[in-house]
């Protein structure tokens, strides 16, 4: 990219030029640093294409061991793949437990989950690299070897901004591009949206780095829309994330408790334990709710949820609530749409808050 001149240089050496850049090179995998990343069964997984190169190797080599490296989203949901295709699957974690940022318990219930169905769970592991061998991949760990003929490394993702940051484009705190609320860099005809740049919290009111498709596609047509002469704003997000353990759903939105202290709030929270309709319908399932607030402004600060179903329902109703600014009291008493086969005449979120209130 050139913006002194606004043109780009494509790989064939051809020069484009252009009134307004769009730059949207995404995310790519984290990767770590241990020898053997070029043993072929080694994959990342960022788009369909590389789903399909995973399954095609599975089908190709008849695999029937998985190891995954990381106990993130895309790790976790993966398991449930392995796991149906007929693969013994184990999940190696640097840390005490998956999903850090979750509550203890809630990581708990995603350990008996994969432990349930067949995953195992290996937490603490120091990962040193990986070799080939006869039967497959050796994978090296501070635990000991494992054998695999597969392994999936899901450890996160980075922001692709090697081009924008060479071409004089400013990168924020988070190391994703800068932009403001109509998706402009700090160059006025050059525009950034989704995985690789930054998106304004709602609720820490401070750039975060949040990388998801949804926020990416509305990030998009902010900047279309602003580029073809419109005045559009986008209002940001409030960090609503969501994934399915097998059976169980996962949610969260806004901040958590740490993340709460680390901008020098004074976080509050409680935790309920709720049913995903009425108790006296058949089938109801059990669901965790925490709520997090702020003691000094009596704020809703964000939730986290799981349980077997109605997690991601009431997770959403709570993301409209830290979007709309609502307080605990509106949120305690809010206008819930009620029938036995959904929910309680008390829902979960209304008990989580009253709770909360207390």
């Amino acid at each position: 990219m050139h913006p002194e001149t606004q043109t780009v240089v494509l790989a064939s050496r051809e020069t484009v030029p252009f009134d307004y850049l769009v730059v949207a090179t995404g995310a790519g995998p984290r990767l770590p640093k241990v020898p053997g990343l070029d043993v072929d069964g080694i994959f990342t997984l960022r788009n369909v294409s590389d789903a399909l190169r995973i399954k095609r190797f599975i089908q190709d080599r008849r695999a029937k061991r998985a190891v995954a490296v990381g106990a993130g989203y895309i790790s976790l949901e993966m398991c449930e793949a392995f796991r149906t295709l007929g693969l013994e699957t184990t999940v190696l974690e640097s840390e005490a437990r998956p999903v850090m940022r979750l509550p203890e318990e809630f990581s708990a219930k995603i350990v008996e989950e994969l432990q349930a169905n067949g995953v195992t769970f290996m937490p603490r592991v120091n990962l040193e690299g990986f070799d080939r061998s006869p039967s497959g991949i050796v994978v090296r760990t501070g635990n000991g070897p494992l054998e695999a003929d597969l392994v999936l490394i899901a450890v996160g993702v980075a922001p692709e901004v090697k081009l924008a940051a060479e071409a004089g484009i400013a990168l924020g705190r988070t190391g994703a591009i800068a932009v403001n609320d109509h998706q402009q860099t700090n160059l006025p005809f050059v525009y950034a949206a989704g995985d690789c740049c930054e998106s304004y919290h709602r609720v820490s009111r401070k750039p975060a780095y949040i990388p998801l498709g949804d926020t990416a596609n509305k990030q998009g047509r902010i900047a279309g829309a602003n580029i073809g002469g419109q005045d559009v704003t986008f209002p940001g997000i409030v960090g609503s994330q969501c994934f399915k353990v097998f059976g169980l759903e996962v949610a969260s939105t806004g901040l958590t408790e740490d993340e709460a202290r680390q901008l020098a709030l004074t976080p509050v929270s409680a935790t309920i334990q709720g049913v995903s309709r009425a108790r006296s319908y058949p089938s109801t399932k059990r669901l965790w709710l925490k709520l997090v607030a702020d003691t000094g402004t009596r704020r809703l600060l964000g939730a986290q949820a799981v349980g077997a179903e109605g997690v991601v329902s009431r997770i959403n109703i709570l993301a409209g609530a830290l979007a709309g600014g609502l307080s605990l009291e509106e949120i305690a008493y809010l206008d819930l749409a009620y029938a036995p086969p959904f929910s309680g005449s008390w829902d979960p979120v209304h008990i989580a808050a009253q709770e909360l209130l207390k």
